[in-house]
């Protein structure tokens, strides 16, 4: 293995990948607080939407999908049209590999072509790590320059157990 890492447009045939690779975070932690999985066919129709607007991105380790970070329209209002809501997702085997940082670095790079200056990022917490949710989003997503511009206490219940959720934002 070259450990060779490429980031790329997602595509179509990236469904069934991505499908797997989020499915995880839904079934088995609070970083999603989506309850059921989206299907590769549902992932078809989310990139479809995305893509009309908005860069989706894939990140391939020696060709295998391995990530993916997409951005979508933070609210509808012609007003809010310089800012987006940006999504992250690792598959949970290649974590702390820098995908994650290439991906959003990608991100932002299409972002600003389109004249984006504002992202926003929602990230699950709880003050106390369990089995569900470590500080992982809240520490990367620092250390990518966002900052903590507001946390909502308790607006998440998944796994009988409560979640906070707190917003990033990111000036590029």
């Amino acid at each position: 293995m070259t450990d060779k890492l490429r980031v790329r447009e997602v595509r179509i045939s990236d469904a069934s990948d991505l499908s797997e690779i989020y499915s995880y975070y839904v079934h088995d932690t609070a970083v999603s607080f989506e309850y059921e999985a989206p299907s590769a066919d549902e992932f078809i129709k989310r990139i479809e939407y995305t893509t009309e607007k908005y860069p989706y991105l894939v990140c391939e380790k020696d060709g295998l999908v391995v990530g993916y970070a997409y951005a979508g329209a933070y609210s509808a209002r012609e007003a809010y049209r310089w800012t987006v809501s940006t999504s992250i997702y690792v598959d949970r085997d290649h974590r702390r590999e820098g995908i994650g940082s290439l991906l959003y670095a990608s991100l932002e790079h299409e972002l600003k072509k389109q004249g984006i200056v504002n992202l926003l990022a929602g990230v699950a917490f709880n003050d106390k790590e369990d089995e569900y949710l470590s500080h992982d989003s809240y520490r990367f997503h620092l250390k990518e320059g966002y900052s903590e511009v507001a946390h909502m206490k308790s607006v998440g219940k998944k796994f009988d157990r409560w979640y906070d959720l707190l917003w990033f934002q990111k000036k590029i």
